[in-house]
């Protein structure tokens, strides 16, 4: 079920950002490969398939998951199930001269949808839903799951080996701590389709994000006063209206960063933010860089081949 790394990974050029093909054939469960190695040279990229990875001892790598940018610590446990999410674990400020890396891919249709909803299996489904948009997890749940990590590689028994990998899965899904990286709006993924009314405002907000939206205006065509559709839309996206706005607005932002070489202050405006220097304070607080900075990080960070 699980193969060692004896194939080359082949990659091709789509949209700016290498696309892998894991060598996963119909007949394998999983793919895991476990390196020791001093630094990070691999590329931005996506794929399809679904990647759990584990980074020990790689204190200031740099992960890049959609349009997040983060320093990690001594250990990092991440993982992404959106098709054509772009991420890459940099060297950044890392120094060690020996860093472990363990990654495991398995293909989307492993677990059938019908399965995951079932009791079992619920929050492994909830999780994977979640992870569309990246999802690292808590330190106490690192800890849960790094003996069975430990050994997954070396494990002589091919369903033991599966079985370890679901209670790895399961173990991490009902970690309360673990959070999502990449925003919807980067990462082309809506967040919740549960009301049909919250759906048809994100949609219009994801079609009108640069124009004057109005609470009065969002609440009125869904039928409902403004203040009852501010504590609906909370209720079913666990967000305030507004942070969701701003998300929506800050993701077409990194897109323009990264993908043109628009001006900042047309970004701005093209992205319906009113001002520059308002722009540059809510780029600063959610991202944790400022616009220019994260143009600049983002184009050294991607890698053409």
């Amino acid at each position: 079920m699980f193969k060692k790394y004896q194939k080359l990974i082949i990659f091709v050029l789509m949209s700016k950002v290498l696309r892998e093909f894991p060598p996963i054939t119909e007949k394998d469960c999983f793919f895991i490969v476990e390196r020791h190695k001093s630094e990070f040279l691999y590329p931005i990229h996506s794929h399809k398939e679904y990647e759990l990875n584990f980074v020990e001892n790689g204190r200031g790598v740099q992960r890049v998951v959609g349009d997040s940018i983060e320093e990690v610590g001594d250990y990092e446990l991440t993982l992404i199930t959106g098709d054509g999410l772009e991420h890459a674990w940099k060297q950044g400020n890392c120094k060690s001269p020996d860093i472990r890396e363990v990654t495991i891919q398995f293909s989307d249709t492993l677990l059938d949808h019908t399965l995951l909803t079932r009791n079992q299996f619920h929050a492994i489904g909830v999780m994977f839903e979640r992870a569309r948009l990246g999802l690292t997890f808590s330190m106490p749940a690192i800890m849960k799951v790094y003996n069975d990590l430990d050994k997954l590689a070396f494990m002589g028994d091919s369903f033991e080996q599966f079985l370890t990998m679901l209670k790895i899965l399961n173990e991490l899904s009902h970690d309360a701590d673990a959070r999502t990286l990449a925003s919807s709006a980067f990462a082309n993924q809506e967040e919740d389709r549960g009301s049909r009314r919250v759906a048809k405002v994100k949609d219009y907000i994801s079609a009108h994000y640069a124009d004057d939206l109005r609470l009065e205006e969002l609440a009125d065509m869904v039928g409902m006063a403004p203040s009852a559709f501010s504590r609906f839309f909370k209720q079913h996206t666990n967000r305030t209206l507004v942070d969701h706005i701003i998300d929506v607005r800050l993701g077409n932002a990194d897109r323009m960063l990264v993908d043109t070489t628009t001006s900042i202050s047309e970004i701005c405006y093209a992205c319906g933010f009113n001002n520059l220097s308002n722009f540059n304070r809510t780029f600063k607080a959610r991202r944790g860089y400022t616009p220019r900075d994260f143009r600049t990080l983002f184009t050294k960070n991607r890698v053409y081949v």
